[in-house]
């Protein structure tokens, strides 16, 4: 039987590159053979989102109001776990994410070498461009230690929102997602309950619009509350 793959892509206000992300994804699916299914989540857009995914026959899942990237990409972890996906890929909606990659966080998954796989920048320093601004960079190398610290293991690009989930991490996040910092809070939470994370590199490039919900005047904040959070995963009791 077909592998069911699907494609979650969380969209804010992303009316200048949705239709150019999706439209990638289809003539990638033309050239090379795959089947990659797409469901977008408008997450409350104010701008011309939803209009565009209706248009365009966008595969669109358009919620009343803002819940967040977390609220939002659980809603797509929903919608997987509901329909029987084998694997789920977290793909942006700014054009950040090269969909070539897509086949690189999905083989550990299907060797059945990680639960779940991160597509990281930082790994092979010829994998990728771009790379953030150092600021963000900096924080980024701290919120891994951090990681390390608690659990034993590194994840190197730990708010990369390119991701590949399998079954059981599909039904896990369909169930429970956190709705902020949620990957760096949720590659903590996975190691620590033994879950296989691995990361490869991939490419990714700069947005080509929207903004970024992690502001530079918020990092400070943004830094103190991703350290809380990570901590209290560490010493929070499974039921």
């Amino acid at each position: 039987m077909d592998e069911k793959i699907l494609i979650i892509i969380p969209a804010y206000n992303e009316e200048k590159s949705i239709l150019k992300v999706y439209e990638g994804i289809l003539n990638y699916n033309k050239e090379n053979g795959t089947n990659y299914d797409v469901i977008v989540i408008n997450d409350g857009s104010i701008d011309n989102t939803k209009r565009i995914c209706q248009q365009n026959n966008i595969p669109v899942i358009n919620l009343v109001q803002n819940l967040g990237i977390g609220g939002a990409v659980q809603t797509g972890y929903k919608y997987a776990y509901e329909n029987s996906y084998d694997y789920a890929i977290q793909y942006d909606g700014d054009g950040q994410h090269e969909i070539a990659c897509a086949k690189d966080i999905l083989d550990p998954l299907r060797n059945n070498e990680a639960d779940i796989c991160v597509g990281s920048r930082f790994i092979d320093k010829n994998s990728s461009e771009f790379k953030s601004s150092v600021a963000r960079r900096i924080g980024i190398r701290i919120i891994s230690d951090l990681i390390k610290l608690t659990t034993g293991k590194r994840v190197y690009d730990v708010t990369s929102g390119f991701r590949a989930a399998n079954k059981k991490i599909i039904e896990q996040f369909a169930c429970a997602y956190p709705l902020e910092y949620p990957e760096p809070v949720t590659n903590a939470e996975l190691l620590k309950k033994g879950f296989k994370v691995r990361e490869v590199p991939v490419q990714m490039h700069e947005r080509e619009a929207g903004q970024s919900s992690i502001h530079t005047w918020k990092n400070a904040y943004f830094m103190i509350n991703i350290f809380l959070s990570i901590v209290v995963v560490m010493f929070r009791r499974e039921k």
